[in-house]
């Protein structure tokens, strides 16, 4: 779960905090009334790089930046100026889609920051601790999804990338030989099957665990597109999900059985009741889930957990009947 922490309060004079007043009144039409107000600073974390929320005290309004320069994860062999302008074009182009976050603005020369109105609300992870709602909110997922994955449809597939990401999560997790050797027949298998296989590719999130979704009452938005794709399966969104779904039923309520439910309603919907797409998207569904349980792996978890988790990847794997 992300926390926040308070960090410290801008005066007017700041030329950050000035160029933030200047351009969220220059797009959001002069919502800062008061020029001189005191903005408020937070971390926001953990995050694969800095990112704050800038509250202008006495405005009731909220902005988030995060500044690609700053990078505090594992990840930092990249181009930060690239990365900002790919991010900001992506945003752009999705607010006429689905429910994000408005993007205000891009800057390089404030540690590329990035910067977009802030969502208050409940992420799906609440919903999942306590239940209340789950289903319905799932609802809401697949929708969104559904609507992103067939909005941006593309003529290719680029099934290489697919598997070169599989086997990149690979690599971040140091197996030993023998089991870097299992992992790499298994993936052969489904490259040498056409289950997975799509006529059309599609932009999918590429983030879509639980965090990055948030609900302010019933309406859903969707976070943090940083590593957004183009020409990918859609089934690898489906996938993390409902990783994460599993993941969080084992490890935080013992049974992971108890997903198998939300599972099953929240890829229902997503197919919209249709028969055969249901069995088409559940048949590739085990690729995707076991990439989706070894993201989570690559956290610093338990060697007991983490056993637990390369076990359900490699059953995932091996469900493929060839």
């Amino acid at each position: 779960m992300l926390c926040e922490t308070y960090a410290n309060t801008l005066d007017s004079g700041d030329l950050f905090r000035d160029w933030l007043v200047e351009t969220v009144n220059d797009v959001k039409g002069n919502r800062i009334r008061n020029k001189y107000c005191k903005v408020n600073v937070y971390n926001i974390g953990p995050a694969s790089h800095k990112v704050c929320r800038f509250e202008f005290d006495g405005e009731e309004y909220s902005v988030v930046s995060k500044f690609y320069a700053e990078p505090t994860g594992w990840k930092t062999n990249y181009d930060p100026v690239k990365s900002l302008k790919r991010e900001f074009k992506t945003l752009q182009m999705l607010d006429k889609i689905i429910s994000i976050p408005k993007p205000i603005a891009a800057n390089e020369d404030f540690n590329c920051a990035l910067v977009t109105e802030f969502v208050q609300g409940e992420p799906l992870y609440a919903f999942m601790r306590s239940e209340h709602g789950l289903y319905d909110r799932l609802i809401s997922v697949a929708d969104l999804l559904r609507k992103l994955h067939d909005r941006t449809r593309s003529n290719e597939y680029a099934k290489k990338e697919e598997f070169a990401n599989f086997h990149k999560i690979l690599d971040q997790l140091h197996l030993d030989g023998p089991s870097r050797l299992m992992y790499n027949e298994l993936l052969g298998n489904w490259w040498h099957n056409s289950v997975s296989d799509e006529k059309t590719g599609c932009r999918i999130h590429n983030d879509a665990n639980p965090v990055n979704y948030v609900f302010d009452n019933s309406k859903i938005y969707a976070l943090d597109f940083e590593g957004s794709w183009e020409h990918a399966n859609r089934v690898h969104d489906l996938g993390v999900v409902t990783a994460e779904l599993k993941h969080y039923f084992a490890l935080h309520k013992g049974d992971a059985t108890r997903a198998e439910p939300y599972i099953g309603h929240f890829l229902w919907h997503y197919c919209r009741g249709d028969l055969e797409e249901f069995r088409r998207i559940t048949r590739a569904l085990p690729f995707f889930m076991a990439m989706g349980l070894l993201r989570i792996a690559r956290l610093h978890i338990d060697n007991d957990h983490g056993m637990y988790i390369n076990q359900e990847a490699i059953a995932c794997l091996r469900s493929l009947r060839v």
